[in-house]
């Protein structure tokens, strides 16, 4: 049965492979999201000096509750890992280990990049789409927005694909263990407004992109009779053209040829920040 997108590790081997390439300290602070029946976190609780689990399903509260009356390490934070504020955590967590619930691998990632700044390294298991995307290369027909937005700051790398036989129940779609080192500051708000713009019409020339954004934001801002975003969507793309310029970059150039520092460097200078 899978519970709330969750499918559970049953290969040990496959555990403990995780964990090595995590290589934790024993006095290291871990997040683990996803503690699911607790198979990981039973590996992990011996080996740090503190581990936050979050777990969404109510129905694992008492498997997981006897797992921490075992381990001292062990700290349970019940609830949606994309509502509970992974930066206020205490103590704060350096690195992330975890199995992570298909449905929300991705945002759930990128939240932690953007908002949990204590994270250094993450080791997770993914669907291999996933871990594709992140480390996907400028160019490639799947880099997109959380390729960009990933790699500001980070570096992602695919430590080895894993079969669906390893899993109960068996998903339908291959996985994979991701490694993400961050390697600078996370990426602004701005920055991640214009990554997702620029990649929201990828055929289109980088101006335009951003201008049509803008224009939908205006039509969305219309209708709930709310003031309209800044800049326009005309000053947008006038914007854009000369800011590309003085970068270098051809106006015609489209979002899948910007490298994640060509978007930051994007963003100060249109927004001059």
């Amino acid at each position: 049965m899978v519970r709330l997108g969750q499918n559970f590790l049953a290969d040990s081997n496959l555990l403990e492979a995780i964990v090595r390439a995590a290589d934790p300290m024993p006095d290291q602070v871990v997040l683990e999201i996803g503690g699911g029946e607790g198979a990981l976190s039973a590996l992990l609780a011996p080996r740090v000096g503190h581990l936050h689990i979050v777990e969404i399903d109510q129905r694992l509260r008492q498997g997981l509750q006897g797992l921490a009356a075992e381990h001292a390490a062990i700290e349970l934070h019940f609830g949606d890992a994309m509502r509970l504020d992974l930066g206020e955590f205490s103590p704060p967590p350096s690195a992330m280990i975890a199995n992570l619930p298909y449905s929300v691998a991705a945002p759930l990632l990128l939240e932690t990049i953007r908002h949990a700044g204590s994270i250094e390294r993450w080791t997770v298991m993914v669907q291999r789409e996933i871990a594709e995307r992140f480390r996907a290369r400028v160019g490639t027909r799947i880099y997109g927005a959380p390729s960009a937005i990933a790699q500001v700051g980070c570096e992602a790398r695919m430590l080895r694909s894993v079969n669906p036989a390893v899993f109960t129940p068996r998903p339908r779609v291959e996985s994979a263990i991701l490694q993400i080192r961050r390697t600078g500051p996370a990426p602004s708000d701005r920055v991640c407004d214009l990554i997702r713009d620029a990649f929201s019409h990828r055929r289109k020339a980088l101006p335009r992109a951003l201008e049509l954004a803008v224009k939908r934001r205006e039509a969305d801002a219309k209708r709930a009779h709310a003031p309209s975003p800044r800049p326009r969507s005309g000053e947008i793309r006038h914007a854009a053209i000369e800011a590309l310029r003085r970068l270098g970059i051809p106006p015609e150039a489209r979002a899948e040829t910007l490298g994640a520092e060509d978007f930051v460097r994007l963003a100060a200078e249109i927004h001059g920040a």
